[in-house]
């Protein structure tokens, strides 16, 4: 029986499902050359992997519009039906179009999911505070990173490349359970599926129609580019460059996690003090400049994992108080918005995808951080241009 706890009582296994769908979408990424080798295809093929998953996000252009009209918990568990049945395919069926299939869901789950749990909350939280719980639900992101992917290494190192996928469909049920189980149903009734298409496009005409929410789509398309480009590859760049074994390849990964962990907590703590949208600024700033530190690294693994961090750092921090500006950019369409935000992230995460091989493989480490450098420039033009003017209510 689902219970009502209050905003921890649904922060909690909302935490824990997006820490669950945070590292089924991002293992990949980093033991990219690993999986290439168990399934037998070359690298290139399953970076085009990657690029499919996060296309993904463009879908939840559907389904959002659909949760603000019909309610957010149903949208919650249909994304993690997604994951637990794509997950269980790509450990039973090792082959390439299984994964293929696989990492579509679990972007699907992540694109549905991901709008819906944030317009919940959002619903249930001032705006006052709200850069403080967005930053609290965002940590997720960095435990994946720091916990979900050096688990996926050990894993992968003691039990083959398939067994993590057997991993997150076990963790896609258990957090379907608590889902089910702490966060109050929020269906409204009265909404069919024809006034939702309607609603759809609708919601979608009026959002383009708003500098704001135009400016947000283009501060999302040029992070996301930026980001995956150089993380694409990162985990193929250190294993040639330095030589990393799998677990430390993980292990190594974890500084990731340690830089998204500071970022996330920074916007919690401060965010709301400083003001949002100059936190965001800011970070946009110095991310793009730290984009340029990681070919300095040369020969030091110490140098690269730092500059990998100092880069994350921004990068989780300007996003995670970007995410909570865009709650209230338009108040009464708010996963919407998120929708839009998540679907121009992915499509610059997937020109990203499949910008940063081929850069790397012709033009070096250099010309990657270069483009992703001028990228988050681009999302700072485009930041202040969108907001000027605008205050929320």
């Amino acid at each position: 029986m689902e219970q009502d706890n209050g905003i921890l009582g649904i922060l909690a296994p909302a935490f824990l499902s997006r820490s669950i769908i945070n590292t089924a979408n991002r293992f990949i990424y980093p033991f990219a050359p690993v999986i290439s080798r168990g399934i037998g295809v070359p690298l290139t093929a399953v970076t085009s992997v990657i690029a499919l998953n996060q296309a993904t996000n463009l879908l939840g252009l559907f389904v959002s519009p659909l949760a603000d009209k019909t309610g957010y918990r149903r949208m919650m568990v249909t994304g993690l039906l997604a994951l637990a049945a794509g997950m269980l395919m790509a450990g039973t069926f090792p082959f390439y179009y299984t994964l293929v299939i696989a990492m579509f869901l679990s972007g699907l789950c992540k694109s549905i999911f991901d709008p819906a749990i944030q317009a919940y909350v959002s619903k249930r939280v001032s705006y006052k505070r709200r850069g403080m719980v967005v930053g609290i639900l965002e940590i997720s992101w960095s435990v994946a990173t720091l916990l979900g992917i050096p688990g996926i290494g050990i894993l992968i190192n003691y039990f083959g490349w398939r067994s993590p996928f057997f991993a997150l469909a076990g963790g896609a049920v258990i957090s379907l359970a608590l889902i089910l189980n702490y966060v109050k149903d929020d269906f409204k009734q009265g909404s069919g599926a024809a006034k939702t298409k309607a609603h759809f496009l609708e919601g979608v005409r009026h959002l383009l129609k708003i500098k704001r929410a135009r400016g947000a789509i283009g501060v999302g398309f040029c992070m996301g580019f930026a980001n995956d480009n150089l993380f694409v590859i990162y985990g193929a760049w250190l294993e040639s460059a330095f030589d990393l074994s799998v677990v430390a390849l993980g292990m190594g990964t974890g500084v990731i996690g340690v830089a998204e962990l500071m970022g996330s907590s920074f916007t919690a703590a401060f965010s709301d003090r400083i003001g949002i949208k100059l936190s965001v600024a800011w970070g946009i700033t110095f991310c793009s400049v730290a984009y340029l530190l990681i070919p300095l690294a040369g020969g030091s693994l110490t140098f690269a994992l730092a500059a990998l961090f100092v880069v994350f750092l921004f990068y989780e921090q300007s996003i995670v108080a970007f995410i909570s500006l865009c709650t209230e950019l338009v108040p009464g369409s708010r996963a919407t918005m998120i929708s839009l935000l998540l679907a121009s992230s992915g499509l610059g995460r997937v020109m990203g995808a499949f910008s940063g091989g081929l850069v790397w493989q012709h033009f070096g480490m250099g010309t990657v951080c270069l483009a992703s450098t001028v990228s988050t420039l681009m999302a700072l033009v485009f930041l202040i241009w969108g907001t000027r003017g605008w205050a929320p209510e």
